[in-house]
C-alpha cells in the first residue's frame, strides 16, 4: 500500500512538471526551422565567434551536436559568456529564430558539462 501511494506520488509530480513546466522545446539546428516562439537551441559551437557579447552582440554557428549534418544556425547573444564556451564546445541557448538567425535571450547561454569530453581510459 506504501509503496502504491509513493508511486502514484510520483507520477502525479512528473505529469505535473511536464505539464506546468516552461513549456520551452529543445531543438538541434537541424529542426529549429518554421519554430516560431521561444525555444532552446542545443548545438556544438562551429568556426570562431566574433563580436562582443556586451556591446553589439556575440555572433557564432552552431550545428547539430555530433553530427555531421550540413545544418548551420547563426546566433546572435548578448549578454554572460561562460568561461568554457569555444569552439567544438555543445551548448544551450534560448531565443527566438528571426530571417534565419537565431536571436538568443540575454544571459541564457549555457555550456553543457565538460565531463562528457574527457576521454575514455582504457582498462588495463
Amino acid at each position: 500500500m506504501i509503496a502504491l501511494s509513493v508511486a502514484a506520488a510520483l507520477a502525479i509530480f512528473v505529469v505535473y512538471t511536464a505539464l506546468a513546466g516552461n513549456g520551452v522545446a529543445n531543438l538541434s539546428p537541424s529542426t529549429v526551422a518554421g519554430h516560431t516562439g521561444d525555444v532552446s537551441l542545443v548545438g556544438t559551437v562551429v568556426g570562431k565567434p566574433h563580436g562582443n557579447s556586451y556591446h553589439d552582440g556575440m555572433r557564432f554557428l552552431l550545428k547539430d551536436v555530433r553530427s555531421k549534418a550540413p545544418a548551420r544556425v547563426p546566433v546572435m547573444y548578448r549578454g554572460t559568456v561562460p568561461d568554457q564556451f569555444k569552439t567544438g564546445r555543445d551548448v544551450v541557448v534560448e531565443g527566438t529564430l528571426r530571417n534565419g538567425v537565431f536571436v538568443a535571450k540575454r544571459d541564457s547561454l549555457i555550456t553543457k558539462c565538460p565531463d562528457h569530453y574527457a576521454a575514455k581510459r582504457s582498462k588495463t
